[in-house]
């Protein structure tokens, strides 16, 4: 009998029962002195007794501001000392915070704050080319002529509150100190039995999907889901409360929020924010002044940093370990961390927000072939199975199939969408991902390219990361993407997006003959475009959806794309 592709995570440590705010609390009373958050661009470093100020000042503010258990309150803006505040603020009152994605455009705005009935707003003033209270009072242009806390907006009509992070007062807005001088009419009497009240099941987070069609879901998430889930990964990279981690992935996405801030706060280990956004120098400058432990960072981010003209000026030496996730590791990648920043045990990461998000994570003590080569095996206190997507079976070990994962990770659903919830997660709890799997004998697993963005080209099936691993060992490609574009005669063809290392020039034909005899014939790019950047979102995961339309544009393949099939 054939083994299956089923592996269930096993463990002798408990889940945590408890909401995020007693855990919290629970650390903070554990090591009040330790280093908690440090906001390089912002000058500010709190250990966990001063954090726990802040947070508390905050939470009895939104409190005396009319916020009651199950508000939603949305923060939009970069990666800040207040955003953090605020997720834990609203974690010890059961207000459930909204992450709005710092590139949104008004549009996007507008639905996030309806679809999710938001009564409140935490919003940057500005960050890189977006310009937040500019589209703020675009939306709502009653704040014009409204006292602070009292819209009552057309477009947004559940909005009542919007708190501006910047100094300057604003007509309808507060400023963050003006709304946290509202914490005197609250008392920590009043804080203390709120939080009492509060269970672990509840929902305290949506987090918007950037879905390729149509409108965003809101993944709702409780305090159990996000809270274990720090936990247990950095549990699985041996953090303690010695551990200083550099956190450069954005905060609204579950990576930093999730993996960095309540990983850190499960431990006792300190936060350390380089920047805004992302900026590789800020990353390295803040390793090595730092004393970095960690680091974190999807691959774009690491090529950056490992490609930036100082990069050998920069003491590395505290890293021990960290996580590249986000999007698929390249391997090449994954070798130079380990060799060229000292990260002995850096690890890989998978899953997705509805997952909370991770599922799988190698482990440092693995063979250093798993550790760069897989994305790992199953979390503890989670399943998972692969299965041929067209009969819902279970496939035997080593065939490909969709990945599906069980367990208390599984979002509680997407936020007033019933029937979308329904096309995720099956009648026995598994959450269908989309995302193409193998694994192996040993309980390891790998990503062979989503479900939708298989090529079929002449009847084969060509999966992109296969292409993609292959070429980031040409010596003159720093980064490399394979999608498929449209063609009359095979359905698709393959096409490769490459980026070459500084000072580096190549051919189409040079990289097409770097093919030839290595990979089968069918696999080999048609199609070659060399680019400086690919289209991607802030969490720096690629934009394969827009590469494809830009690329049908350049090439002239409207007509076939338009090509009617069963």
């Amino acid at each position: 009998m054939k083994k299956l592709s089923y592996a269930c995570g096993i463990s002798d440590k408990p889940l945590i029962g408890m909401t995020i705010g007693d855990m919290f609390d629970q650390t903070v009373d554990r090591y009040p002195d330790n280093d908690a958050l440090i906001v390089r661009h912002q000058h500010i470093r709190y250990t966990y007794r001063q954090l726990r100020e802040k947070v508390d000042e905050c939470a009895k503010a939104l409190l005396a501001l009319g916020l009651e258990k199950g508000d939603r309150l949305g923060v939009w803006a970069p990666n800040c000392a207040e955003w953090t505040i605020t997720q834990l603020a609203t974690s010890k009152i059961g207000v459930i915070q909204v992450n709005i994605n710092p590139s949104y455009r008004l549009h996007e705005l507008e639905y996030a704050l309806n679809q999710s009935g938001c009564k409140a707003i935490v919003t940057a003033d500005q960050f890189k080319t977006s310009k937040y209270t500019e589209m703020i009072y675009e939306l709502a242009p009653e704040l014009y002529v409204c006292e602070p806390g009292q819209l009552k907006a057309e477009k947004v009509p559940d909005l009542r509150t919007v708190v501006r992070l910047h100094t300057e007062p604003s007509s309808g807005m507060y400023t963050w100190s003006e709304m946290l001088s509202h914490a005197e009419h609250a008392t920590d009497e009043q804080l203390a039995e709120i939080q009492g009240s509060l269970f672990f099941d509840e929902a305290i987070n949506i987090q918007y999907t950037s879905g390729t069609t149509g409108y965003p879901k809101g993944a709702t998430l409780s305090h159990h889901n996000i809270l274990n889930n720090g936990y247990l990964v950095t549990e699985i990279m041996k953090f303690t409360d010695q551990d200083r981690l550099i956190i450069p992935v954005p905060l609204y996405h579950c990576f930093g929020m999730v993996m960095g801030n309540l990983g850190c706060i499960a431990q006792g280990a300190t936060m350390i924010y380089p920047s805004e956004g992302f900026e590789p120098a800020a990353v390295l400058e803040a390793v090595e002044v730092e004393s970095a432990t960690a680091l974190y960072g999807v691959p774009t981010m690491f090529i950056a940093e490992l490609e930036h003209p100082d990069f050998n000026n920069y003491d590395l030496s505290s890293l021990r370990t960290g996580i590249m996730a986000g999007s698929p590791c390249p391997v090449e990648v994954m070798k130079q961390v380990n060799d060229l920043m000292n990260m002995k045990e850096v690890e890989i990461a998978y899953g997705m927000t509805e997952t909370s998000p991770v599922s799988t994570q190698t482990r440092h003590d693995a063979p250093l072939e798993k550790r760069v080569s897989t994305v790992g095996r199953v979390l503890p206190h989670t399943e998972i199975k692969i299965i041929d997507p067209e009969t819902g079976q279970v496939v035997p070990v080593g065939e490909k199939g969709e990945l599906c994962t069980r367990g208390y990770c599984v979002m509680l659903g997407y936020w007033n969408d019933p029937e979308k919830t329904k096309a995720a997660i099956d009648e026995a709890r598994w959450m269908h991902t989309g995302d193409l799997a193998t694994m192996d004998e040993d309980g390891y697993f790998n990503i062979v390219g989503r479900i939708k963005d298989m090529v079929i080209r002449g009847g084969e099936n060509v999966y992109p990361r296969e292409i993609e691993e292959f070429l980031y060992g040409h010596p003159k490609i720093s980064d490399v993407q394979v999608i498929g574009v449209p063609d009359p005669k095979y359905g698709e063809e393959i096409m490769a997006w490459v980026k070459l290392k500084e000072g580096e020039t190549a051919t189409a034909d040079e990289i097409k003959a770097y093919c030839q005899g290595h990979i089968a014939h069918y696999k080999i790019p048609r199609y070659v475009k060399f680019t400086a950047d690919f289209p991607m979102t802030v969490t720096g995961k690629i934009r394969k959806v827009e590469m494809r339309e830009v690329s049908i544009k350049e090439l002239g393949l409207t007509e076939a794309d338009n090509i009617q099939t069963a």
